[in-house]
Protein backbone atom coordinates (compact mmCIF):
# COMPACT_ATOMS: atom_id res chain seq x y z
CA UNK A 1 0.00 0.00 0.00
CA UNK A 2 1.09 3.85 -0.72
CA UNK A 3 2.10 5.88 1.80
CA UNK A 4 -0.35 8.74 1.00
CA UNK A 5 -4.02 5.43 0.89
CA UNK A 6 -2.36 4.25 4.92
CA UNK A 7 -1.94 8.33 5.75
CA UNK A 8 -5.37 8.92 4.11
CA UNK A 9 -7.46 5.94 5.97
CA UNK A 10 -5.82 6.84 8.99
CA UNK A 11 -6.69 9.83 8.91
CA UNK A 12 -10.22 9.05 7.89
CA UNK A 13 -10.59 6.56 10.48
CA UNK A 14 -9.63 9.29 12.76
CA UNK A 15 -12.28 11.57 12.20
CA UNK A 16 -14.59 12.08 15.32
CA UNK A 17 -18.56 11.36 15.10
CA UNK A 18 -20.39 14.33 14.85
CA UNK A 19 -17.57 16.26 12.65
CA UNK A 20 -16.50 15.94 8.99
CA UNK A 21 -13.68 16.63 6.85
CA UNK A 22 -13.88 17.23 2.77
CA UNK A 23 -11.85 15.09 -0.05
CA UNK A 24 -9.15 17.95 -0.12
CA UNK A 25 -8.65 18.37 3.46
CA UNK A 26 -7.96 14.66 4.27
CA UNK A 27 -5.67 14.98 1.01
CA UNK A 28 -3.65 17.52 2.34
CA UNK A 29 -3.21 15.84 5.57
CA UNK A 30 -2.14 13.29 4.15
CA UNK A 31 0.66 14.66 2.22
CA UNK A 32 -0.97 15.24 -1.39
CA UNK A 33 -2.46 18.80 -1.20
CA UNK A 34 -4.05 18.37 -5.04
CA UNK A 35 -5.26 15.04 -4.16
CA UNK A 36 -8.97 15.10 -3.18
CA UNK A 37 -9.85 12.68 -5.92
CA UNK A 38 -7.61 10.20 -4.75
CA UNK A 39 -8.89 10.09 -1.45
CA UNK A 40 -12.52 9.49 -3.17
CA UNK A 41 -10.42 6.34 -4.74
CA UNK A 42 -9.44 5.66 -1.08
CA UNK A 43 -13.03 5.91 -0.06
CA UNK A 44 -14.39 3.66 -2.89
CA UNK A 45 -12.22 0.86 -2.15
CA UNK A 46 -11.08 0.53 0.85
CA UNK A 47 -14.49 1.71 2.84
CA UNK A 48 -15.48 -1.80 4.02
CA UNK A 49 -12.29 -3.59 3.98
CA UNK A 50 -11.36 -0.96 6.52
CA UNK A 51 -14.54 0.14 8.30
CA UNK A 52 -13.73 3.92 7.52
CA UNK A 53 -16.21 5.92 8.48
CA UNK A 54 -16.57 7.59 4.63
CA UNK A 55 -20.20 9.08 5.40
CA UNK A 56 -17.84 11.91 7.31
CA UNK A 57 -16.46 12.90 4.35
CA UNK A 58 -17.90 15.26 2.25
CA UNK A 59 -17.18 18.39 -0.58
CA UNK A 60 -15.08 21.34 0.14
CA UNK A 61 -18.06 23.19 -0.23
CA UNK A 62 -19.53 21.11 2.55
CA UNK A 63 -22.41 19.48 0.57
CA UNK A 64 -22.75 15.94 0.39
CA UNK A 65 -21.96 15.00 -3.12
CA UNK A 66 -23.05 11.18 -3.85
CA UNK A 67 -24.97 10.78 -6.91
CA UNK A 68 -26.60 7.50 -5.80
CA UNK A 69 -29.58 8.70 -3.79
CA UNK A 70 -29.79 5.45 -1.72
CA UNK A 71 -26.14 5.63 -0.72
CA UNK A 72 -27.02 9.52 -0.09
CA UNK A 73 -29.90 8.57 1.92
CA UNK A 74 -27.69 6.25 4.29
CA UNK A 75 -25.02 9.34 4.47
CA UNK A 76 -27.41 11.79 5.57
CA UNK A 77 -28.88 9.10 7.85
CA UNK A 78 -25.61 8.00 9.82
CA UNK A 79 -24.46 11.81 9.95
CA UNK A 80 -27.79 12.59 11.57
CA UNK A 81 -27.68 10.26 14.28
CA UNK A 82 -23.70 11.89 15.06
CA UNK A 83 -25.85 14.89 15.60
CA UNK A 84 -24.54 16.61 12.36
CA UNK A 85 -27.13 18.96 11.13
CA UNK A 86 -27.86 19.17 7.19
CA UNK A 87 -29.34 21.65 5.58
CA UNK A 88 -31.41 22.30 3.05
CA UNK A 89 -29.67 21.27 -0.40
CA UNK A 90 -27.68 18.44 1.79
CA UNK A 91 -25.42 21.17 2.91
CA UNK A 92 -23.23 20.85 6.24
CA UNK A 93 -21.56 24.08 7.86
CA UNK A 94 -18.33 23.60 8.15
CA UNK A 95 -17.60 26.02 10.40
CA UNK A 96 -19.60 24.45 12.85
CA UNK A 97 -18.50 20.31 12.24
CA UNK A 98 -15.65 20.63 10.40
CA UNK A 99 -12.73 18.53 11.95
CA UNK A 100 -9.02 20.03 11.81
CA UNK A 101 -6.07 17.94 12.35
CA UNK A 102 -3.34 19.46 14.87
CA UNK A 103 -0.67 17.20 13.89
CA UNK A 104 0.72 15.19 11.26
CA UNK A 105 -0.40 11.32 11.03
Amino acid sequence: MKPFTEKAIQIIKNIPEGRVMTYGQVAFAAGSPRGARQVVRVLHTMSSKYSLPWHRVISSKGELSIKDQDVLEEQKKALSIEGVEIETGNKISLQKFQHHFHREI
